[in-house]
């Protein structure tokens, strides 16, 4: 981790904010924020459950003082999630951090140092570059998201090769710049992409572990996910 990392931001501002948005992950979010605690940054954690039907609310609002719970009190989709995580974010770095370990926080602090060492203005993990510890499964889930990938980079003439992982971190000023934010569901991914790519910014990638889960395991987003990000893909391309 570089030096400036640790240097607090203006009237104490915290290095970091990690948006974990939740729904029905009671067995593995107080791994995920215990992770992202342990990390050697002045770090705001905000949690937002999005109406999980399980005990995900309140084991994390037993996780301590320096844990921000946020509740919806209806289900509305992750990108809802995000976007009320994001209202309340004040960090210098924003990073997404997903509540189900398929994402691991011990990677957060390579995610970031492109962004503090003042290369990048954007940073996406990538599971699709190779390097690191991937799982062996849904061949059509991983050609998808390939696909995806593809249409954005002719879309919006970049080189991405995972436009839908879930480990996307920025600075705060690149996130005021593309609010406000639209989408509620998984289609959050392709706009949060479409405009970073519009807005002419640094972004950078690199590899990350993937430790995924199979639908019995709880995993959420299929197949059919991905026709709304097509759409989005295209929809936001030309409008804002």
């Amino acid at each position: 981790m570089s030096s400036s990392a640790r240097t607090p931001g203006p009237n104490g501002q915290p290095d970091l904010s990690v948006i974990v948005p939740a729904y029905n992950e009671a067995d593995t979010i107080a791994q995920v924020v215990e992770r992202v605690q342990a990390l050697p940054y002045g770090i705001q954690i905000i949690v937002v459950d999005d109406a999980s039907t399980d005990a995900t609310y309140d084991v994390a609002t037993g996780l301590g003082d320096g844990v921000e719970v946020l509740r919806h009190d209806r289900n509305q989709g992750k990108g809802a999630a995000l976007r009320t995580g994001f209202a309340a974010a004040r960090g210098r770095v924003v990073v997404i951090q997903d509540a189900d370990l398929e994402y691991d926080p011990v990677e957060i602090p390579n995610l970031v140092e492109p962004i503090f060492a003042g290369h990048a203005d954007v940073v996406y993990g990538s599971r699709l570059i190779g390097g690191r510890p991937q799982r062996v499964h849904l061949f059509w889930h991983k050609a998808g998201n390939r696909a995806l990938s593809l249409l954005t980079n002719v879309l919006y003439n970049t080189t991405l090769t995972d436009m839908e992982t879930g480990y996307k971190a920025f600075t705060l000023e690149v996130l005021r710049a593309i609010e406000p934010l639209r989408e509620s569901d998984f289609r959050i991914e392709p706009e949060l992409t479409a405009k970073i790519c519009r807005g002419g910014f640094r972004v950078y990638e690199l590899p990350i572990a993937y430790y995924g889960r199979s639908y019995d395991e709880g995993k959420k987003i299929t197949w059919r996910d991905g026709f709304p990000a097509v759409w989005a893909l295209l929809k936001y391309r030309f409008k804002d």
